[in-house]
C-alpha cells in the first residue's frame, strides 16, 4: 500500500539541480542570440517592414474580395480601418474593417499607398523619410505596378 500511495501524492516541485541546468541553458542561449539580434537593429527594421507590407497586402486583398476593387490613392490605407466616401465606392465594405489600425514603419512614419490600373504599391520611405536611398535609407517596396 505504500508503494500506491508514492503515485498519488502532489509533485514537490523542482530540484536545485533542475533549476541550474535550466538557468545555465538560458544563459548560454542569451550569450549567443543577444549580441546577433543588438548588433542588427537595422535589419530587424527593415525586416519589420516588410512585414507589415505583406500584412497591410493581404489586408488589401480582402477589401478587394468584397468591394471588387481595391482602394483609391486618395481614399488610401484608411480605407482598411474606416469606411472611405468617393470613388469606387465600397458597397460590401467590412463593418468590423480590415485591420485594427494603420501601422507606422518602423522608423515611425506613415506607410505609403497609390493605386494603380488594376494593382497597387505599398511603400516606406526607410529610414531617412525621404524618397530614393540607399542602405537602411532606401526606400523598401511592396507590390507591383
Amino acid at each position: 500500500m505504500s508503494r500506491n500511495r508514492a503515485y498519488l501524492t502532489p509533485a514537490q516541485g523542482f530540484t536545485l539541480m533542475e533549476i541550474l541546468i535550466v538557468v545555465v541553458i538560458l544563459g548560454i542561449l542569451g550569450a549567443v542570440i543577444v549580441p546577433n539580434l543588438m548588433g542588427r537593429p537595422d535589419q530587424a527594421r527593415m525586416t519589420a517592414a516588410q512585414s507589415d507590407l505583406r500584412n497591410l497586402s493581404s489586408a488589401l486583398d480582402l477589401y478587394r474580395l468584397d468591394n471588387f476593387n481595391y482602394p483609391s490613392t486618395d481614399q488610401g490605407l484608411d480605407a482598411l480601418v474606416t469606411k472611405p466616401s468617393g470613388f469606387p465606392e465600397p458597397k460590401n465594405w467590412n463593418p468590423e474593417g480590415y485591420i485594427k489600425k494603420l501601422p507606422s514603419d518602423p522608423w515611425g512614419s506613415p506607410y505609403q499607398y497609390e493605386r494603380t490600373n488594376s494593382n497597387f504599391v505599398l511603400y516606406s520611405f526607410g529610414a531617412d523619410g525621404d524618397e530614393g536611398g540607399e542602405g537602411i535609407n532606401a526606400d523598401i517596396r511592396y507590390g507591383g505596378i
